[in-house]
């Protein structure tokens, strides 16, 4: 006489795997479903939720502009390297100072994509120069820098230290050939041959970021993004934030996300089987 409760939101981006499973169960028609609308993460009047709905409807989000007192803005970019430096002072410098938001704990830059200058890669080495250039310790592994201070990811399940892919902790510490991180208040240490464990966290996927919640977001969209300019990453992305959202975006690739042009229905037939079976 065992009941399933499934609890999740159809409209984010799909399993990395094949198939939808949550949208199917809810498309055939044969289970009860209840939507829950009452907004607890923000106010009702917020920005981020009415801009998220307007996406999910493939509407243009709408800004919030000057000394607003809103907390959606977005700002225009063209070229990547100067989209760059837009965003490393965003992130250092002026939403820290306008809003009170500490820049490493408080705001999360979520990408579509790992790779390019817009991606996850280039703009961690970018936000680690400016955020923590002078550690008290640092060790290199490759090309990827893990120093004292930095934000880090988990980026596999490792259950004999407890830690899930996407969680995120700052290192602490770096001696006796072990890096030593803090996750939820627990102090961790990954041997220098554990550390393809961990990547830089100042930049994440939204893939990476689905499940979890940011005081702030910064999002970079740009054409170079080609396929990933989908609505559904960009939903996800802006339903991450609590308090703040900030998209520097070309106009023509926010267009094209909010568009779905980049969205690829996916055909499992789990709907017609139900069917069948029910």
């Amino acid at each position: 006489e065992a009941a399933l409760l499934m609890v999740g939101d159809a409209d984010q981006l799909p399993s990395v795997g094949p198939g939808q499973v949550l949208a199917d169960l809810i498309a055939c028609g044969r289970f009860p479903v209840l939507r829950l609308t009452e907004i607890f993460r923000q106010a009702e009047d917020s920005g981020i939720v009415a801009n998220a709905h307007r996406i999910n409807r493939g509407e243009p989000p709408v800004f919030a502009h000057g000394d607003a007192s809103g907390d959606f803005y977005g700002m225009r970019i063209d070229e990547p390297e100067a989209a760059q430096a837009k965003l490393v002072d965003l992130v250092a410098g002026r939403i820290p100072e306008r809003f009170g938001l500490d820049p490493v704990r408080d705001v999360q830059v979520l990408c579509p994509v790992n790779r390019g200058p817009l991606g996850t890669r280039e703009l961690n080495r970018l936000l680690q120069a400016r955020l923590n250039p002078t550690p008290k310790a640092q060790h290199w592994r490759g090309e990827v820098r893990y120093a004292v201070g930095d934000k880090v990811m988990q980026v596999e399940n490792d259950y004999s230290r407890e830690v899930w892919n996407g969680d995120i902790g700052r290192i602490t510490a770096i001696r006796d050939g072990a890096v030593e991180v803090e996750v939820d208040g627990r102090s961790l240490a990954y041997p220098f041959d554990d550390l393809g464990q961990l990547v830089p966290a100042y930049a994440i996927t939204v893939h990476k970021a689905q499940g979890s919640e940011y005081p702030a977001v910064v999002m970079p969209l740009a054409r170079l993004h080609g396929r990933m300019l989908q609505r559904r990453l960009l939903y996800t992305a802006v339903s991450r934030a609590k308090q703040l959202v900030v998209l520097l975006a070309e106009p023509r690739a926010l267009e094209r996300a909010v568009e779905g042009r980049g969205d690829r229905p996916r055909v499992s037939r789990l709907v017609q089987r139900l069917l069948q079976l029910l």
